[in-house]
């Protein structure tokens, strides 16, 4: 027998090219398509061709896909930064308003308080003028001209209590400038109608008053003396000397006739006309 063995129709089948060709989903090389059976168009036409780069398509695809993520994400981030600015600046709205309101409600009690207090000093310098005040409305009023003599003419039996209770009937009454009686009086009046109970003429002003009599010191004063308050001659207020260290006058239009110790308020001087 010839030492060359037979195969014949029990070879080991080859694996097929193709096969070989492609690995892992992969293909390697050129596949040649072509048949026993192909037509002459076919015949002619050249091998089509065709390759995968499957590996390089993923590494791409991945690559997007990472890509598209930190797009997202910057996105996100951006999205969240404008949030958190948004309400940043409307906390800041909010606290600008909030510290108007209370600047404006600080301003306003400021300002009440100072209108109040200038009320009140307005009042009390109204008080402290109206006897300057009323002393030159009563001397532009008067048309007939006061007495100037520096004595009082001898007054009537019992003149100083005549007085004293005349004033005292009067504490409570209004004071009102220019005003003669009987419910409202000015300084100068209430000692004019007081006097002239006990049969004494006094001038109408306070500063002819201050100089109707015989001036003596506050450290001798008797009951009936008139008090003033500034020079005499040129006084802007007077009231009566009650005795015990009191006098009565028209003080101003907060008190009315009322009746004070002379350390309320220490006149100037006095004069006596009782």
């Amino acid at each position: 027998m010839s030492p060359i063995r037979y195969r014949g129709r029990h070879r080991k089948p080859s694996r097929s090219r193709t096969s070989s060709l492609i690995r892992g989903g992969v293909l390697m090389g050129t596949v040649a398509v072509a048949g026993a059976a192909a037509t002459p168009a076919m015949a002619a036409e050249q091998p089509s061709e065709r390759t995968g780069e499957l590996p390089l398509l993923d590494g791409v695809l991945a690559s997007s896909a990472a890509g598209a993520a930190e797009a997202t994400q910057a996105y996100v981030s951006q999205a969240q930064l404008q949030q958190v600015r948004a309400t940043a600046q409307q906390q800041a709205i909010s606290q600008a308003q909030e510290a108007a309101a209370e600047l404006r409600a600080a301003q306003e009690a400021e300002a009440e308080r100072q209108a109040r207090e200038a009320a009140e000093a307005e009042a009390a310098a109204r008080a402290a003028a109206e006897e300057e005040a009323a002393r030159e409305a009563a001397a532009e009023a008067e048309t007939v001209s006061a007495p100037t003599s520096t004595s009082a003419p001898a007054p009537s039996s019992g003149g100083v209590a005549a007085v004293l209770d005349f004033v005292r009937a009067q504490v409570g009454d209004a004071y009102s400038l220019g005003s003669t009686g009987p419910d409202a009086w000015d300084c100068s009046s209430l000692m004019q109608a007081a006097f002239s109970q006990a049969g004494v003429s006094l001038p109408r002003v306070s500063q002819d008053q201050s100089t109707a009599g015989t001036q003596v010191s506050l450290d001798a004063l008797q009951a009936g003396d008139i008090l003033y308050w500034g020079g005499a001659g040129s006084a802007y207020h007077v009231a009566v000397y009650m005795g015990d260290g009191t006098f009565i006058g028209a003080q101003n239009s907060s008190t009315g006739v009322v009746q004070r110790d002379l350390d309320w308020d220490m006149p100037s001087g006095a004069v006596r006309v009782l």
